[in-house]
């Protein structure tokens, strides 16, 4: 099938070269100079596991544009993946999605053939039925549902583990009205052995958002029984290994620590509780999990000054910025708010992350050029007697932390074993 996607950040192009690999022909659409030269030239212009690999082996097989009118004429299906940041009260902002929908409208315009538009962008419910298909029918000039398809499709991506996931899902969830455009999304996801749930198409967009609030929850609730474990002397993992064997909870996602940042949950959880108080509704345990989630970097700083009271003048090693290791993605990160606590008490930093340091001071200059940062992890360790663990990267495992005063936020097994001096935050 010939495919367009509008928008090239992760689920965009993760979701098109899953498409490539399962036989399809690809457009991408970007209004991103560079992106689209990168993409040409088979260079992903992020950091995935697996994608450049994939881009390399498939090259001819797709390409990248601004031209939207060249995609949707040369394609079947289109799909929306842009981004839906968030405002600063929390509430999602459709800018993208609005813009992307507009120049799709105006490019069916010209389209005789029957076409489907899907959206993937996470977007709150009713969205798609009243924003996306108001605008593309007054571009287009024709009736969705009859002229053309619409319908929504959430991503369940992880970032890091991206390509895998969109081929070995849990589960495909389709929101979608017509006939036409459902047998299209059957044809293209026939590939995938999955499990595949056709919904109305609001009910699909509430899917992504409960998917992703019971996954902050659970780890915002694993974090504060693991910062009573911590009080308590008792090892939060062992807990939650033994209430995990309850195959009604599941040991997934009990990972207790310094708590979850991304370009996901934190977006997802402040738009759901903005749209619920629009509602007149008080989501009392969705505040607690963000809440809990806003405090518990912190931990890190709280533990270290049980060792070292006063860390102004002192040298703090930093080990990962990025918000989970496997990407280079800095959205969100907790290193952040750890980096900028120990700013403010006057520490100065060194740190080191094997992908994420040009996006971590390119995202946050207030505190990104103002650190020091090492070439290897190694450098860190020399440079400095007191270390933070703030992103499990797995070759953060192989280093000799002997003598060091670390506070691990992440639980690196190496280190627990080998510090002179060890905290973990839940353990």
């Amino acid at each position: 099938m010939r495919i367009s996607v509008v928008g090239s950040g992760y689920v965009g192009l993760v979701t098109g070269m899953g498409f490539v690999k399962l036989g399809n022909e690809v457009i991408f659409v970007d209004v991103d100079e560079n992106k689209i030269q990168m993409i040409n030239n088979a260079q992903p212009p992020i950091y995935e596991e697996g994608l450049e690999e994939l881009m390399r082996e498939f090259k001819g097989k797709y390409h990248a544009t601004k031209d939207y009118k060249e995609a949707i004429m040369n394609s079947d299906v289109t799909f929306i993946a842009v981004g839906t940041p968030s405002r600063e009260d929390g509430s999602i902002d459709l800018k993208y999605v609005k813009a992307a929908s507009k120049s799709i409208g105006e490019a069916l315009k010209e389209k005789k053939d029957y076409h489907a538009v899907v959206v993937k962008s996470t977007v709150l419910p009713g969205t798609t039925e009243e924003v996306v298909k108001p605008i593309l029918e007054e571009t287009s000039g024709k009736k969705a549902f009859k002229d053309f398809g619409l319908a929504m499709n959430p991503e369940f991506l992880r970032e890091g583990v991206a390509l895998s996931d969109f081929l070995n899902p849990d589960r495909i969830v389709i929101g979608v009205q017509d006939e036409r455009t459902k047998k299209v999304l059957e044809e293209l996801y026939t590939p995938i052995n999955a499990p595949k749930l056709f919904t109305d198409i609001k009910t699909a967009e509430m899917i992504k958002y409960a998917s992703n609030a019971f996954l902050a929850t659970k780890i915002s609730f694993a974090n504060e029984i693991g910062n009573i474990c911590k009080k308590l002397g008792i090892d939060s993992w062992k807990v939650f290994e033994g209430v995990g064997l309850d195959h009604r909870i599941s040991p997934h996602f009990f990972r207790t620590g310094i708590g979850w940042g991304g370009s996901c949950f934190p977006k997802d959880m402040r738009a759901l509780i903005r749209k619920a108080e629009e509602l007149g509704e008080d989501p009392i345990i969705l505040k607690a999990v963000v809440e809990v989630n806003e405090r518990q970097p912190l931990k890190l700083i709280e533990l270290l000054k049980k060792h070292v009271p006063d860390l102004k003048g002192k040298k703090i090693g930093v080990l990962g910025l990025t918000f989970k290791p496997n990407t280079d993605d800095v959205r969100e990160t907790r290193a952040y708010v750890v980096v900028k606590k120990l700013l403010e008490e006057g520490a100065s930093v060194i740190a080191y992350d094997p992908q994420g340091m040009e996006n971590f001071k390119r995202s946050y200059p207030d505190v990104g050029g103002r650190i020091e940062y090492a070439s290897t992890p190694e450098e860190v360790l020399k440079s400095s007697d007191i270390v933070l663990i703030v992103t499990e990267w797995p070759e953060f495992e192989g280093l000799d932390y002997s003598g060091k005063i670390v506070v691990d936020g992440r639980r690196v097994r190496a280190a627990e074993g080998t510090a002179g001096i060890y905290e973990g935050v839940c353990w």
